[in-house]
């Protein structure tokens, strides 16, 4: 079953998030929302100064990024609620920006049609059921998608270190 993503936000993570999943069988990107035009999206990915120029081809048109010869919708929306990812068929946004890090402002995700949303970046809600911190690895299996419908990711630094302390800490 292909799970189709949206990205919301396209520096480095959320271009690093792309690279990593392009390739994978089970995934499909059907839109990536961030402020700059495909031109500048296009150009970002195609030549990464740290990992590289991308394995494939991108080339940018009015709509969006193609990719590989697949159109990938670009928008260029400030406010998560606008997102067409109803239209798109997101089911899982990767809200990238570090900007929408609380249930509140993630669930715009939601309301735009969305039936998921991953931070990137450490959470700024309060209450940890609204909104649980998850570390492949380390607590995953808190996972509950009976009622998680927004997860974060942690920080960079977490996903290092977590891994590491959880097996000092098991041993």
């Amino acid at each position: 079953m292909t799970i189709k993503l949206g990205i919301n936000g396209f520096g480095r993570i959320g271009r690093l998030v792309f690279r990593a999943g392009i390739t994978h069988p089970d995934l499909e990107f059907v839109g990536i929302n961030d402020l700059v035009p495909p031109e500048n999206i296009a150009y970002l990915l195609k030549y990464d100064s740290t990992h590289g120029p991308f394995q494939g081809t991108v080339t940018a048109t009015s709509e969006g990024i193609v990719v590989n010869g697949k159109l990938i919708p670009c928008t260029s929306i400030r406010n998560p609620e606008e997102l067409p990812w109803g239209q798109l068929g997101a089911e899982y946004v990767v809200e990238a920006t570090g900007l929408f890090t609380t249930f509140d402002t993630a669930s715009k995700h939601l309301q735009a049609g969305a039936k998921r949303v991953v931070i990137s970046a450490p959470t700024k809600e309060a209450d940890p059921e609204k909104v649980p911190t998850l570390l492949v690895g380390v607590n995953h299996h808190l996972y509950n998608p009976q009622k998680h419908f927004i997860v974060s990711n942690a920080s960079c630094t977490t996903n290092c270190l977590a891994p590491i302390a959880k097996v000092i800490h098991d041993n």
